[in-house]
């Protein structure tokens, strides 16, 4: 085979953002499609954040698939380039890395990029209006698929100044283009909290709801919200703020839960895989309360070492950096790289954490006795895991679970396991199954709410110890996913409401004690039938009531349907079980995946429903009553 010049291929203009998304959005999917938005929504929030802005609107059409961001800012220039010769913002809109966010005499700090993010959205767009109030004027011009289609037009004469920017995504590229209401009200949300003071409103047009957000509290307000629904350890939060370079807002307090939350920003953009910054912040709070302990001579029991993790226990922490040149992890930016932040937020935040301390010494005592606790608890679960450890060394294979029904492939990657939920529906699942790739554990006892539980109540939990077990990649610090004995590990449950409770609180804990499995993609959700409806010859295995009453509905008036409603997965007979659900050549599985920006709102929806606080509950499932058919499924 030749490989020759005439081999080498040379995209032009935007042709590589349309040949190639996934380099510049992440993907074509739910986040990448959301990713549109967020770059338009930031550029009109670094107007704000640098100074020339106050308003920014967010509408969502009819339709779904479309949305105009407006701002009030200077708008986007739109006089002659004098090295392109065209009008700077088709410059902008029409060409990779070129755009006012690289020249620092014309943006301070930025998150999104007129040179980067415009032009990607517009090159994966269907079609983008962009009319901007500038220089006294309306202008206005439109594009498709990232080329210009019509030329700059002066519209009409115009007070004011701002940039709108009206697109849709292209259905050529992406998946599904319709955008979420809630995805988008949570990000903007996010934003108004992070810029105080800034008014941004969205606009539903498909329900006509429409809200506003400003927050003049900033960061404390945000926390405010975040802890709510949590038991609080202290009640007046550390605050800190810093204006100049590089500029920082963080608030912070600790709560009763066994996890620390850490959401941390850099120029308004949410940097959920956290970095230098969020570093910074770990280390100031680590060496300010050993400084603390060391300052004042508290007693620590005898024995007990505090880790950074006992301190960082129940931690909750809101953290926003402004930084003239951050270096992103990525195009979708979702980790902060710049090494020296690290040592710098940490000498800022510091002095001020120290000193609070000491002005506040009840509060200091409280913080330690809460993390001697956490101390204590992390010093049995570790006893509890070395005694799991202990037995496993003499054989990893004869420490499985008694329960379990293991496949006899050793491959993992051809190996699955099925949780079922119990005895009578593990029976015909073992009786069913493939028996050289795939294996049934039963789950016979009561789930743990693993949101409410330490790892030490969860070694102790002889259903949630016996999946550790027979998975083989354990868990806390001795997790190894290269250990892991199953590529597929299926949570297979009755389809009726149980099944689902069930189901939710095992995600619950995999979310919670071993969400790598769910980010390397092993973990998914059988789909097993509710209903067996039989039309003459034809028989239709029908997973809910809203699948049954689409099907009946569908059927000729004449036909008898004869149907059976399963009461559980022990009611089939292996052969049936297997042909409908366990098959891979014919089953239905759902992979578990958290969507491209959207961990954040993940692990706020985990909190509200399966946390202790009754209020924050009632009030997540009373939010989303409106949006779903039959809530309990």
């Amino acid at each position: 085979m030749s490989y020759t010049a005439e081999n080498i291929s040379v995209l032009e203009g935007l042709e590589p953002v349309r040949k190639r998304p996934g380099m510049y959005i992440g993907g074509t999917g739910r986040g990448g499609l959301h990713h549109l938005l967020w770059e338009i929504v930031d550029n009109s929030i670094d107007e704000a954040i640098n100074g020339f802005a106050t308003k920014v609107s967010v509408t969502l059409h009819s339709d779904l698939c479309s949305v105009t961001v407006r701002d009030n800012g200077r708008g986007i220039p739109v006089d002659i380039h004098p090295k392109v010769g065209k009008p700077a913002l088709e410059v902008i809109l029409t060409t990779l890395h070129a755009g006012g966010k690289f020249d620092p005499g014309s943006y301070i700090t930025s998150g999104g990029l007129h040179g980067v993010g415009s032009s990607v959205v517009n090159a994966l767009s269907s079609i983008l209006i962009a009319t901007i109030h500038r220089d006294g004027f309306e202008w206005k011009q439109e594009y498709r698929r990232g080329k210009a289609k019509t030329e700059l037009e002066k519209i009409r004469p115009f007070r004011g100044s701002g940039t709108q920017l009206f697109f849709r995504p292209d259905e050529q590229i992406f998946e599904n283009i319709e955008f979420d209401p809630e995805l988008i009200a949570k990000r903007i949300e996010v934003s108004a909290f992070l810029n105080k003071g800034l008014l941004i409103t969205f606009k539903n047009e498909a329900t006509g709801a429409k809200i506003s957000y400003q927050y003049d509290g900033g960061v404390q307000d945000f926390l405010t919200k975040e802890a709510k629904g949590s038991s609080l350890v202290i009640q007046d939060p550390f605050v800190f703020s810093k204006e100049d370079h590089p500029r920082v807002d963080l608030a912070l307090t600790w709560t009763h839960n066994t996890n620390e939350r850490i959401r941390s920003f850099v120029n308004g953009i949410p940097t959920q895989d956290g970095g230098t910054h969020e570093q910074g912040v770990k280390d100031a709070v680590l060496r300010s309360i050993r400084s603390y302990i060391a300052t004042n001579s508290i007693s620590i029991p005898r024995g007990l070492k505090l880790a950074s993790e006992d301190i960082r226990e129940g931690i909750l922490c809101i953290c926003s950096c402004f930084i003239h040149e951050p270096q992103f992890q990525g195009q979708t930016k979702d980790k902060l790289n710049n090494p020296e932040i690290r040592s710098q937020i940490d000498s800022f935040v510091r002095p001020a954490l120290e000193n609070w301390l000491l002005e506040n010494q009840s509060i200091a005592d409280a913080l330690i006795s809460r993390m001697v606790i956490a101390a204590k608890a992390r010093q049995a679960s570790r006893d509890a895991t070395s005694k799991v450890r202990r037995k496993s060394s003499v054989s990893r294979r004869l420490n499985l679970p008694g329960k379990l029904a293991d496949c006899s492939s050793t491959n993992p990657a051809e190996s699955e396991i099925f949780i079922v939920e119990g005895d009578s529906a593990g029976g015909s699942a073992k009786q069913g199954r493939n028996r050289r790739r795939q294996a049934i554990l039963p789950l016979r006892g009561k789930v743990l709410n693993a949101e409410q539980a330490s790892l030490g109540k969860i070694l102790k939990n002889n259903e949630l110890s016996d999946v550790v077990r027979a998975l083989g990649c354990g868990i806390g610090k001795d997790f190894n996913i290269s250990h892991l004995r199953y590529h597929k590990i299926i949570l297979l449950m009755d389809a009726d409401q149980d099944g689902h409770h069930i189901a939710t609180l095992m995600l619950t804990f995999f979310y919670r004690f071993l969400r790598p499995l769910i980010d390397n993609g092993h973990i998914y959700l059988a789909q097993p039938p509710l209903y067996r409806i039989d039309v003459g010859k034809e028989t239709y295995w029908i997973g809910s009531d809203k699948e049954k009453d689409k099907l009946l509905k569908k059927l000729p008036s004449r036909s008898k349907p004869q149907i059976s409603r399963f009461k559980g997965l022990g009611e089939m007979m292996p052969k049936t079980l297997f042909k409908t659900t366990l098959d891979p050549n014919r089953r239905t599985l759902l992979q578990v995946a958290i969507p491209d920006g959207s961990s954040l709102s993940t692990e706020q929806t985990i909190s509200d429903l399966m946390g202790k606080n009754v209020q924050a509950r009632y009030d997540a499932i009373s939010n989303w009553m409106a949006l779903v058919d039959n809530l309990d499924t």
